[in-house]
């Protein structure tokens, strides 16, 4: 039985184990064996939770160890999955058994899909792509590596998002259009035109904003 090892014990990873608990293969293929975070103290005070292992960068990777991350930054998502990659570490996907998924759809490694999400004909998510809950994804779209997803997201007909951007919570993106790599789209966001790399766009129409 494979043992799934959380990355991140902070909110979004209290999160995820309760999401790996309702999701496909739990108790089947894994069971949780617990969290790691530089912070053995990040689950003081919940109860009910597994114990943080160790730091990312100290576990010694056993042989029946898989891993999930649960990180909101795609930053620094896919610097704590590179340093599990390059230990010989294995990632799986965990996907909400109330989600949608239609023919054709495309999943990668690493992925974390929460509930009620509806993911449509022909959809495409690269590795480590995180979506939270209620999240919408018309046919054809195509999700990029280290993407994050908010909660309540809608993506019309063969939108692109790249690499490393972030799409907060209740944004909506026109069909066709392409968010580039490492750009954000500010929470309610309605995108009616693309959005180049490493840009914040933020508004209804989304407009691009500078700090």
């Amino acid at each position: 039985m494979k043992q799934l090892i959380i990355i991140g014990a902070r909110g979004f990873g209290r999160e995820v184990f309760s999401l790996a608990k309702r999701s496909i293969g739990y108790g089947d293929e894994f069971l949780i064996k617990g969290f790691l975070d530089d912070n053995v103290n990040a689950l003081h005070g919940f109860l009910n939770y597994p114990a943080i292992l160790n730091s990312v960068e100290e576990y010694v990777i056993q042989a029946d160890d898989v891993f999930i991350c649960a990180l909101g930054s795609a930053k620094w998502k896919q610097h704590y999955v590179e340093i599990i990659i390059e230990k010989g570490g294995r990632f799986i996907t965990l996907v909400d058994k109330t989600v949608i998924i239609s023919e054709n759809v495309k999943l990668g490694v690493g992925n974390v899909i929460c509930a009620n999400c509806v993911i449509s004909n022909d959809v495409e998510f690269a590795d480590f792509v995180t979506v939270n809950s209620f999240s919408i994804f018309g046919h054809d779209v195509k999700i990029g590596k280290f993407a994050q997803i908010g909660a309540h997201c809608f993506f019309g007909g063969f939108a692109v998002v790249g690499e490393s951007a972030t799409i907060y919570v209740s944004a909506t993106i026109l069909d066709r259009l392409t968010i580039g790599k490492s750009a954000t789209v500010g929470a309610g966001s309605v995108v009616i035109r693309n959005v180049k790399e490493n840009t914040t766009v933020f508004g209804v129409p989304a407009k691009k904003i500078v700090f």
